[in-house]
């Protein structure tokens, strides 16, 4: 039973006042009221957690903005063109119709499933880096090819102590 139909019943039923169950359940007196009106309006049911989504969002992109959106996108890449955000951007600009910002014009065509996404980043563990416990335990070598001005080709060879980082040798 969650923790709401406790508070409304322990006032319906058990008859606590509204200051008392608001000091037994450490909630403030308002919230106990507001539990009560609901109960009294909808039933138990009413007690549910409600959404806190608002209901309209005044920055929504217009439903024709983005049909005219993914129409652009599926034109250009039909005709072999580039059709990323920044280019439907300025076909919009140059129709007329004034275009939402880059990464809401990405977004429309990811929802449209327009755009494959891209993998994501290498985990954390892939980026925790290996080292010796000990000196001398464990050496890396590294060799990289170089061409000098008078266009002869050397080799430069690297030895480190994983311990330490220590540059034990470098020859050419």
């Amino acid at each position: 039973m969650s923790k709401s139909r406790v508070i409304v019943l322990s006032v319906v039923r058990q008859g606590l006042s509204k200051a008392e169950a608001a000091r037994r359940f450490g909630v403030t007196w308002r919230w106990v009221h507001e539990l009560v009106r609901r109960y009294e309006a909808g039933g138990l049911d009413a007690l549910e957690p409600r959404s806190r989504r608002p209901r309209t969002n005044p920055n929504q992109v217009e439903a024709r903005v983005r049909d005219r959106i993914i129409e652009l996108r599926t034109t250009l890449t039909g005709a072999g063109w580039d059709a990323g955000p920044a280019t439907i951007a300025a076909h919009l600009e140059r129709e007329g119709t004034p275009a939402p910002a880059i990464s809401t014009i990405r977004r429309i065509m990811l929802d449209a499933q327009l755009i494959t996404r891209e993998p994501n980043k290498r985990p954390r563990a892939a980026m925790i880096r290996f080292e010796a416990h000990q000196p001398n335990e464990l050496w890396q070598s590294d060799f990289t090819h170089w061409r000098l001005a008078d266009g002869t080709d050397i080799e430069i060879l690297n030895w480190l102590d994983d311990h330490s980082r220590l540059l034990l040798a470098c020859t050419a």
